[in-house]
């Protein structure tokens, strides 16, 4: 039986009016200077084009259509698996564009090949239009900035000179400056932490902008070729291209397998199999390790007083600012509930892990009892603050050896805050007996 179609939501009923102003504003201004942009570069006196633009033209929005279906399946996959942005691979034939052509031509490859990328992908994976509209927007601003970059050296010595190759440079810079910005700004209001640190954080993810330097630098190779052997040459970026698709799918599920959905942060099984890798390594190195465990301090009220999308938006917000507040190289987990787990390598002594726990420690109670949660979806909107978080404390090898000792030593030391009237840190000072039992975390208030 075939499934009715839904009828088409207009405008105004969009989800993007419901979100919170600043990022609506940020939305509308990317796609209106998009709108701007483009009009401008449309109505300047039109460059001396390449003899085969039209056929330059064809060729790259035809490539992205091309690679686009040949990676349906995996495009599909990536966006139900992960529903944050991710580094979009059409990015290669958008950067070929903005060095082979000016501004405004580049400009509508970018909108032919989003404009299938959303029909084919986004829309039946439930992308809102809003989302497609700012992605496609924000990607024609950074093909026009390098574009414009390009345009600065002639073109016969783009890919045949020392000018010329800083010129490409320069414009792999300028897009990738201008997108992951532009993406990351939004990301970063959306989130409950709107700080600079938390934006710099995001933008410098290492996996990610790595990601976005190999596909650009990929788009880079891709024009060099079709400009110095002939369009037809672009093909051979394609099984490379294919290749990289699935090989970010991988990567991608192999994440979403080991990262907590609410908060971001590694899930349980993840953190135990990492953490336990850290402490081996330490024994072989003489390394000291700290560890904290964490728990959020009267959230079952929080939760039976406003629901749990609002216990969600807390745990998310306490995640960031935990986060903020350690190394990139500390593990930092989720244990289930309110319960969060961070674990210190890298001391050199005891006193010196002890003291860098502790220190850690109480960065993260005061950052959380700093934060001001929004949540918008709310009616009239809501702010939750007055959070508090109890810490208890462990060091290898003073409090135990393996991870289950030191994690026992951490958890009594937590209930020791707790007892002690919450919003506090609190440390073991010896390894628990073997025969003591760790409590579950829902028990906690």
């Amino acid at each position: 039986m075939p499934v009715p179609r839904r009828a088409p939501i207009g405008v105004t009923r969009w989800s993007v009016w419901t979100l919170p102003f600043p990022v609506l504003a940020v939305i509308l201004a990317v796609e209106l200077l998009a709108l701007g942009t483009l009009a401008t570069a449309v109505s300047r006196d039109v460059p001396v084009l390449p003899e085969n633009w039209a056929v330059l033209l064809a060729v790259l929005v035809a490539a992205g259509l091309v690679s686009t279906e040949a990676s349906l399946g995996v495009e599909r996959v990536r966006d139900r698996s992960d529903e944050s942005p991710h580094i979009d691979l059409s990015s290669v034939w958008a950067f070929a564009a903005a060095a082979l052509l000016p501004g405004a031509l580049a400009s509508v490859v970018v909108i032919g090949i989003y404009g299938h990328l959303y029909a084919r992908v986004w829309r039946r994976t439930g992308v809102p239009p809003h989302r497609a509209l700012f992605s496609t927007a924000t990607v024609v601003l950074a093909v026009q900035a390098a574009a414009a970059v390009t345009g600065l050296v002639d073109r016969d010595a783009l890919f045949h000179t020392v000018e010329g190759l800083g010129a490409v440079l320069l414009a792999l810079l300028a897009y990738a400056a201008v997108n992951m910005v532009l993406v990351v700004a939004v990301i970063v209001l959306s989130g409950p932490n709107r700080d600079l640190p938390t934006f710099l954080h995001v933008l410098a993810h290492g996996d990610e902008a790595v990601l976005e330097f190999a596909t650009l630098s990929m788009g880079a190779l891709a024009a060099g070729a079709m400009a110095a052997l002939g369009p037809a040459y672009a093909v051979l970026v394609l099984p490379p291209l294919i290749v990289l698709h699935r090989t970010v799918l991988v990567r991608q599920l192999e994440e979403a397998a080991s990262v907590d959905g609410k908060t971001g942060l590694l899930n349980a099984a993840a953190w135990h199999v990492r953490a336990a890798r850290v402490l081996r390594r330490a024994e072989r190195t003489d390394g000291r390790v700290g560890l904290l465990v964490l728990d959020l301090d009267h959230f079952k009220l929080i939760n039976d007083r406003h629901g749990h999308l609002v216990g969600d938006h807390v745990l998310a917000a306490v995640a960031a600012a935990v986060r903020a507040e350690v190394r990139d190289d500390d593990l930092v987990g989720r244990f289930g509930g309110e319960e969060f787990v961070v674990l210190l390598p890298g001391a050199e002594g005891d006193e010196e892990a002890r003291l860098a726990a502790v220190t850690v420690a109480e960065r993260i109670r005061k950052r959380v009892a700093a934060l001001r949660v929004e949540v918008p979806e709310m009616r009239g909107g809501l702010v939750v603050e007055a959070l508090t978080v109890s810490i208890g404390g462990a060091t290898h090898p003073a409090d135990g050896t393996d991870l289950a000792q030191l994690l026992e030593v951490a958890d009594t030391a937590m209930y020791a805050a707790k007892r002690a009237g919450r919003n506090t840190v609190r440390m073991g000072l010896h390894t628990v007996p073997s025969g003591v039992t760790r409590p579950t975390p829902h028990r906690r208030s």
